[in-house]
């Protein structure tokens, strides 16, 4: 259920909006997610029966009114996670999401007001005094059901974004999509919808969803995967090895490794990151799949032709620059665990590994998702306890002393850009086992020796 401090709230301001002979209603998500027995995190409201000045003045006896959505008339008090809102009309003025003009009508009825609504399930209503149901769409049945279904043909299609959240909705409620909602889906142009919103639905599907997997496959159907996603559409059609990967081409291999990443999401450091490293892990196997003489399908160095797509998949959606390198980083070396664990390589190598990984936790999260989506085996449990042991002798390492700039200076070495190589060498060999003082004085050797040679300057 939502926070109780905010459905007090709402049923403080329903009592007030009934005593000037109003009502007021639990709408939208708040409404399906108590059906589902889930916590919405915010709750809305819609009032009906008063004036706008009338309602403000009840919100105002309550706090600090704030204009939470002044374009369609969303209202809450300071402090909360209570959406208030009044019955309006829409009438659409261009592409773009705002492009609606806007009024409030309190005469509007619930069946009138709900109309607008995109889902059935979005469109359920309940008293928050009476606890009185208004159904007037059976969301009820199709939540039961598991349907999407859009409540008007001829409202729906004026937000174009509607098309991502019924893909959004089919796979954080795993539900199918009705044939004529997505036949309507298939039909509405996308091209002005915002990146950012796009990327918002995204995030739910991916964090959500038990089988995120349902938003790129309920796109695909539409016809609507590459407007936003070229490059996971890309992976459609790229023949694997049959003998490494039964599942079929590199996107069904990715929505299995995206569905077994969500079953691991909640021990993620970074959920979203680990997320979005399983969407985007193999895009690199487009440019790197090769059919050899022998008729092998091969896609040596995917992992690093990967980074580049990955990196522009993401900035046509985010400008979030750390969740960007730490997406990066994993696609790099998502191949790396899993190889290094079946060889049981040695610690320098699991060391180096870490050092590179923007979050080494999550990598070896990803790398089990990678191992278990593909159709051939059980995943091997051995390899995640070797790989999170790895981890800790890593992290013993970094506990040590480490060669430090200062340690340089001390000998006789001038600051400048060759440091930074310095320090990283210095770093592998402590890696590799050496002492810090062993570590710095095969640095130091190595420096005389290419002085000696006229290849560095200090």
């Amino acid at each position: 259920m939502a926070q109780s401090k905010d459905r007090e709230l709402a049923r403080a301001v329903a009592r007030d909006v009934a005593a000037r002979g109003g009502r007021a209603y639990y709408v939208g998500g708040v409404v399906r997610d108590e059906l589902m027995g889930l916590d919405s995190k915010d709750v809305d409201i819609e009032v009906y029966g008063v004036s706008p000045q009338a309602l403000r003045e009840v919100l105002a006896a309550h706090g600090r009114v704030v204009e939470k959505g002044a374009a369609f008339g969303v209202l809450s008090i300071e402090h909360t996670n209570l959406d208030v809102a009044m019955p309006r009309r829409e009438r659409r003025t261009g592409e773009r999401h705002r492009d609606f003009d806007v009024s409030v009508d309190p005469s509007l009825t619930p069946r009138e007001a709900s109309m607008r609504r995109d889902f059935t399930i979005n469109a359920m209503m309940r008293d928050v005094l009476t606890g009185e149901w208004i159904d007037c769409w059976n969301g009820r049945a199709d939540l039961a059901a598991r349907v999407i279904r859009c409540v008007s043909a001829a409202t729906f299609p004026e937000d174009a974004l509607r098309v991502f959240r019924a893909a959004q909705f089919a796979a954080r409620l795993d539900a199918q999509i009705e044939p004529e909602t997505l036949a309507l889906c298939a039909r509405i142009d996308v091209a002005q919808v915002s990146h950012e919103r796009v990327f918002d639905e995204l995030c739910k599907a991916l964090l959500k969803a038990e089988k995120p997997s349902v938003f790129f496959r309920a796109l695909a159907r539409m016809n609507h995967l590459r407007e936003f996603f070229p490059e996971v559409d890309d992976c459609r059609g790229v023949a694997q090895s049959p003998k490494f990967h039964p599942e079929g081409d590199v996107f069904e291999h990715t929505m299995l490794v995206l569905d077994c990443a969500a079953a691991l999401r909640a021990r993620a450091k970074e959920p979203l990151a680990l997320m979005l490293a399983a969407l985007l892990h193999d895009v690199g196997k487009r440019a790197a799949t090769q059919v050899q003489p022998d008729g092998r399908i091969t896609a040596y160095g995917h992992e690093t032709l990967g980074v580049a797509i990955a990196e522009r998949q993401l900035r046509r959606l985010t400008n979030n620059a750390r969740l960007i390198r730490s997406v990066c980083s994993h696609v790099a070396l998502h191949m790396r665990p899993n190889m290094l664990a079946a060889h049981r390589s040695r610690k320098r190598k699991t060391r180096a590994m870490f050092d590179l990984s923007a979050c080494p936790e999550d990598l070896i999260l990803l790398s089990r998702a990678d191992a278990s989506g593909k159709l051939d085996a059980p995943y091997d449990e051995s390899l995640e306890r070797f790989l999170f042991e790895r981890l800790e002798d890593y992290r013993a390492v970094l506990r040590e002393p480490m060669v430090t700039g200062a340690d340089l200076i001390a000998a006789g070495l001038r600051p400048g850009p060759s440091f930074a190589v310095l320090l990283d060498r210095a770093r592998q060999l402590r890696f590799a086992g050496l002492s810090r003082e062993n570590a710095l004085r095969q640095v130091l050797a190595e420096v005389s020796a290419l002085k000696m040679k006229g290849k560095l300057q200090t």
